[in-house]
C-alpha cells in the first residue's frame, strides 16, 4: 500500500501586542496565507499541504481561539486588530508580499489587512466574508447577529447555533447537526466558542470595508463565493462586495467552507485563479 508521505510543518508561536500567535509553516516557494475566523489552523490543514509543493503555506489560529492565547479575554477581536496580527505574520516569516485567502470572518481580516497594508498583499482572495452591513437588510441581519449572541450567552448553544444557521441559510439535515454540534463540547472548544460569541462575530459582522482605498491598492482582489452557496448570506455579502470593488466574483468548489469539504478540488480552482493575476 502506498501512503503519501506527511508534508513537513514547523510551528511556532509569535508575541504580538496583547496576544500570541501559533503559526504553522509549510512548503518552499511564495508566500500563501491561509486564515479564517474563528476558524483556526486545523481546518486549512489539508488544503496547506497541498498547496506546499509550489508555496511556502503559513496558516494561523487567530487571537484568542485554540492555541493563540490573548492577555485580555475581555477585549473584541476586531478586524483590525486581527488584521494588524496578520502582518506582523508576514513581516515575521520574511517571505511576502504574500496571497492570502481568507476566508468567512478571515475574509473580514484579510480584507482589513488589505485595506491598511497593501504592501504586504500581493492578491487577496476573500472567500464569503459575512460583511453584514454591505446588505440594504443589515439592521435587521445585525438584530438577528444579536439574537444568536443572546442566546448563546444565555446557555444555549446548540440554540445559537440552530438561529446562526436559519440567519445564514445554510440548511443542515438533523442527523448531520446532531453529529456536528449536539454532542458535548471539551474544555477548548468551550472557551473558543464563548470567545468567538463574545468577542469576535459583531466585530466581524459589523466591519465596514472602505471600497475606496481598497479600489486604490496596488494589490489584486479576487471575492471567491462557494459554487454550493446558492442563495446563501454569505453569497449575498460577497457579491455586494464585488458590485463595492468594482470586480466580477468568482466560483470555488463547495459551500462556504469548500477549502474543507474537498481541499483536493479547491486548491486545483485556488492555483488556476492565482495563474491569472
Amino acid at each position: 500500500m502506498n501512503v503519501t508521505p506527511a508534508v513537513p510543518v514547523t510551528t511556532d508561536t509569535l508575541p504580538v501586542p496583547g496576544a500570541r500567535l501559533h503559526y504553522e509553516l509549510r512548503g518552499e516557494g511564495p508566500l500563501v496565507v491561509l486564515v479564517g475566523a474563528p476558524m483556526d489552523a486545523r481546518s486549512f490543514a489539508p488544503l496547506a499541504d497541498l498547496l506546499a509543493d509550489e508555496y511556502t503555506v503559513l496558516t494561523t489560529d487567530p487571537r484568542g481561539i485554540f492555541r493563540s492565547t490573548v492577555e485580555d479575554r475581555d477585549q473584541d477581536a476586531t478586524a483590525e486588530l486581527r488584521a494588524d496580527d496578520l502582518a506582523r505574520l508576514i513581516r515575521h516569516v520574511d517571505a511576502g508580499p504574500a496571497t492570502v485567502l481568507g476566508s468567512s470572518g478571515g475574509a473580514v481580516s484579510a480584507l482589513a489587512l488589505t485595506q491598511a497594508h497593501a504592501d504586504l498583499v500581493s492578491t487577496l482572495v476573500a472567500h464569503e466574508p459575512p460583511s453584514l452591513g454591505l446588505l440594504e437588510d443589515r439592521e435587521e441581519l445585525f438584530a438577528g447577529s444579536e439574537e444568536i449572541i443572546a442566546t448563546y450567552l444565555a446557555g444555549d448553544p446548540v440554540g445559537a447555533m440552530r438561529k446562526f444557521l436559519a440567519q445564514a441559510k445554510i440548511v443542515m439535515p438533523e442527523p448531520v447537526f446532531q453529529q456536528v454540534f449536539g454532542g458535548e463540547r471539551d474544555a477548548q472548544q468551550i472557551a473558543d466558542d464563548d470567545f468567538q460569541y463574545q468577542h469576535m462575530m459583531r466585530p466581524t459582522v459589523r466591519w465596514q470595508p472602505d471600497f475606496a482605498a481598497l479600489r486604490a491598492v496596488s494589490s489584486r482582489i479576487v471575492v471567491g463565493i462557494g459554487e454550493d452557496s446558492a442563495g446563501q448570506i454569505c453569497e449575498r455579502t460577497s457579491e455586494a462586495l464585488a458590485a463595492g470593488l468594482d470586480v466580477e466574483s468568482v466560483r470555488f468548489p463547495g459551500d462556504h467552507i469548500g477549502f474543507a469539504g474537498d481541499p483536493a478540488a479547491f486548491a486545483t480552482r485556488l492555483r488556476a485563479v492565482l495563474r491569472e493575476s
